[in-house]
């Protein structure tokens, strides 16, 4: 008999714990809103004509090639890197892979590499080169005359 009455208690327990966390008045029913071609309006607007052209005159103006870096042989992709082609990267561009300057990028046709319009290292080299002698050249003159 005691089992029956702490069976008829638990139940009597749940449903009025049920009851205390059912909501007060019936929810009110909002109409959907109008449908739009995606359901979440993840893709944006279309593009206009107009807005076409402008982009294709601008992808006309830059290299349609790939520019690789020569130093870890990374495809510059404009996806990852803000959508900007890679002519108008500023001077402080690195080579997301390997941090190499923008200088050691290349155009890549067919399966040739060939080098930037800065002229790659050369003018480092030159002025490196250049400062050494300059102070090889110093040293000499100060140990002769002083």
């Amino acid at each position: 008999m005691k089992s029956v009455l702490a069976i008829l208690s638990a139940i009597l327990l749940f449903a009025t714990s049920a009851l205390a966390f059912a909501p007060a008045a019936p929810r009110a029913v909002v109409a959907p809103a109008a449908r739009s071609p995606t359901s979440l309006n993840v893709f944006g607007k279309r593009k206009t004509e107009a807005q076409k052209a402008e982009e294709e005159a601008k992808a006309a103006q830059y290299w349609q090639g790939e520019w690789v870096c020569k130093d870890c042989g990374y495809i510059y992709n404009r996806a990852e890197c803000a959508g900007m082609y890679f002519e108008e990267q500023g001077p402080g561009f690195r080579c997301p892979q390997c941090s190499g300057p923008r200088r050691r990028y290349a155009k890549k046709v067919g399966d040739r590499v060939g080098t930037t319009l800065d002229g790659g290292d050369a003018p480092i080299l030159l002025f490196s080169f250049g400062g050494l002698i300059a102070t090889i050249a110093f040293g000499v003159w100060a140990v002769q005359n002083l």
